[in-house]
């Protein structure tokens, strides 16, 4: 079983399956709901209070769940939920899709291609809107992936509300494609940089699905 698939299941509530990295978030939440639904029994006051605070809960809930895909086949898949921002010609040759996640979508990021992380490295920077093009220097973690292809680039990239990237895989882990590497807390970017050659398939505006949805075209 792929490692983050493994770590993912350790987190979970009431069945529904969370993110690894969601509990720091989302335990205190809900802990506080339950107190407070408890509570409400006997107070008006804490009645009020219940109400948004379950509320909240629940949309944490909804934030942090990471159902499981069936992976699609193909030489680069999407490694986030979201809709394609831009796609844009690099100076090297390359092609940078950008990725944008709203907070309604789910937020664990998923492998592009099989290969071996050559490196992780976390960016200290901003937190302007995601949708910006000034995001490019917000708070972000970079991966390189040794592939079939080369060198592949993924940048995890936080937005206004996202101040947390966990990765889930250190330096020099296999992983196959569409397995799970890492959790961005609240909306945010996903740029992935494919080589020179490589024909893109999706375009400006589409909605895409992590490990589901096809990049490139044979």
């Amino acid at each position: 079983m792929p490692h983050s698939q493994t770590s993912a299941s350790r987190d979970s509530l009431a069945g529904v399956r969370l993110a690894r990295g969601a509990s720091p978030w989302l335990l205190p939440t809900v802990a506080t709901a339950a107190v407070s639904l408890v509570r409400a029994r006997r107070s008006g006051a804490a009645k009020a209070v219940a109400v948004p605070v379950t509320a909240l809960a629940a949309g944490m809930l909804w934030f942090f769940r990471d159902p499981e895909r069936e992976i699609t086949r193909g030489r680069v898949i999407s490694p986030a939920d979201g809709v394609v921002q831009s796609i844009m010609p690099w100076k090297d040759g390359r092609t940078r899709v950008a990725i944008f996640m709203s907070p309604l979508n789910v937020h664990v990021n998923r492998a592009p291609l099989a290969g071996t992380v050559t490196s992780v490295e976390h960016i200290s920077g901003g937190f302007v809107p995601a949708f910006n093009k000034e995001s490019e220097n917000n708070e972000r973690v970079v991966w390189h992936f040794d592939t079939e292809l080369g060198d592949i680039e993924m940048i995890q990239i936080a937005g206004a509300v996202a101040r947390r990237i966990v990765p889930y895989l250190p330096e020099g882990t296999k992983v196959e494609q569409g397995e799970r590497i890492g959790l961005i807390r609240f909306g945010s970017r996903v740029d992935l940089y494919l080589p020179e050659g490589v024909e893109i398939d999706v375009e400006v505006g589409q909605k895409t699905v992590a490990g589901v949805t096809r990049i490139d075209r044979d």
